[in-house]
């Protein structure tokens, strides 16, 4: 068995991407790759075309009797684990997430710090907006202010004309009496 998988990793490095895709596309140069595969040990069968492309069905024969039954594949032998190697990786851990959650201090600080700024240019645009609409609001008052005095400095001065003219025709009146009478 494991022969023929090795056969088979053989065969796949040998053909060229070309060719499988040749092979798609013609079909006596499938006929040709489909012998190479029986060579190798195992058979291909193509199956029905489909949309996306040709699929075939790879089929490993059975190792024969004669082949070598000693062929087992086996993992590779474990390495010996020493308490130095596991107290490295350890530290090396340790390392890794003292760094991690320095890193995530060293961001929420400035996360802080941004909001912080934020928060105080919020208030100084907010006291100078405050300041603004103070200085607005104050000359407004005091143009209303100055606006209402010559209005009643205005009237007054109306009041007392209407006055001195009620005292001319007064005294005309009286005049024209005298001279009447």
């Amino acid at each position: 068995m494991a022969k023929t998988a090795i056969a088979y990793k053989e065969k796949m490095k040998e053909i060229s991407v070309l060719s499988l895709l040749c092979s798609c596309l013609y079909p006596e140069a499938r006929k040709n790759l489909v012998g190479e595969f029986q060579v190798a040990g195992m058979e291909v069968k193509p199956i029905n075309k489909r949309a996306s492309g040709q699929a075939f069905e790879v089929i490993l024969k059975p190792p024969s009797p004669m082949s070598d039954a000693a062929h087992c594949v086996t993992s590779p032998p474990k390495r010996e684990v020493s308490l130095e190697d596991i107290q490295k990786k350890l530290e090396a851990a340790e390392d890794r997430r003292r760094s991690q959650e320095a890193q995530v201090l060293r961001a929420l600080a400035e996360k802080r710090e941004h909001e912080r700024d934020v928060l105080l240019k919020a208030m100084e645009e907010n006291s100078n907006f405050s300041k603004m609409a103070e200085e607005k609001l104050t000359m407004k008052m005091e143009q209303i202010k100055e606006n209402r005095q010559a209005y009643l400095a205005s009237i007054m001065e109306r009041l007392q004309e209407k006055e001195r003219h009620a005292q001319v025709v007064r005294r005309n009146k009286e005049l024209r009496e005298e001279l009447t009478a």
